[in-house]
């Protein structure tokens, strides 16, 4: 995503040159790009996303400050508190680090890393195009997420485009971004995964349940278990 824009405007002014080298009577060829993969909406768990959404409206600001969703854009996005969770709405990035898989690699990632801040339960660091995870921003001056009862492996609900997908905190990231997660994370939701140009620019729900716990952290379906669970109390207590 952090490249999209230049590579978009690199494709449109290569495409302009070619339409002016071609004869006055010659037209372009008709572009036909291949019809995308359908993509099956996905509810993990039994708390519809618009349930969920409609105690998001308002933000007790819990951040001194708010963050950027990208390097060198302004910061506009707070991290807000609800009883038994902290959430933030932004964009998403792909976090493709930690194992070394054909998806995530020193290849496709220009920002590959072969770790995460978080390990599985064997000390491996955790498989991005396996597990759906999200990252949170490292501890600084405007938010420290471990103060706030976030920990590696606590459970998240992701919510886009009235999807949920539960998933567990498995990295750490700048500062003073906000706004990621992993291959997986990003698939599962209909979200191009691919860590260099994909993501989705804005409409992204972060809903992080404080003093959670998926056990093991790489165990995917301990996430929707106790994921369902904190969202169906979240409800009852806000």
């Amino acid at each position: 995503m952090r490249s999209r824009t230049l590579a978009l405007a690199t494709a449109s002014g290569a495409a302009l040159l070619a339409a002016a080298a071609l004869p006055a009577t010659a037209q372009p060829a008709a572009h036909r790009p291949a019809p995308a993969a359908r993509h099956t909406p996905l509810q993990e768990g039994s708390v519809p996303a618009a349930q969920l959404l409609a105690k998001l409206k308002s933000c007790t600001q819990l951040s001194h400050g708010k963050y950027s969703t990208d390097e060198g854009t302004a910061a506009t996005v707070p991290v807000c508190g609800k009883n038994g969770a902290v959430f933030w709405k932004a964009d998403m990035d792909i976090d493709c680090d930690g194992q070394i898989t054909s998806q995530c690699n020193a290849d496709t990632d220009p920002w590959f890393q072969d770790d995460t801040r978080f390990h599985q339960s064997d000390g491996k660091p955790l498989n991005a195009a396996k597990l759906p995870y999200v990252v949170v921003p490292g501890t600084s001056g405007i938010w420290n997420y471990e103060s706030a009862g976030i920990k590696g492996g606590g459970v998240v609900a992701i919510i886009y485009n009235n999807q949920v997908e539960y998933a567990v905190v498995g990295d750490t990231g700048p500062n003073k971004i906000i706004g990621e997660a992993s291959y997986a994370a990003a698939k599962g939701l209909g979200i191009d995964p691919d860590p260099e140009n994909g993501g989705a620019d804005s409409g992204v729900t972060y809903l992080l349940f404080t003093n959670s716990q998926a056990s093991p952290i790489e165990n995917h379906a301990a996430a929707v278990s106790r994921g369902d669970t904190l969202a169906k109390k979240f409800l009852q207590e806000n």
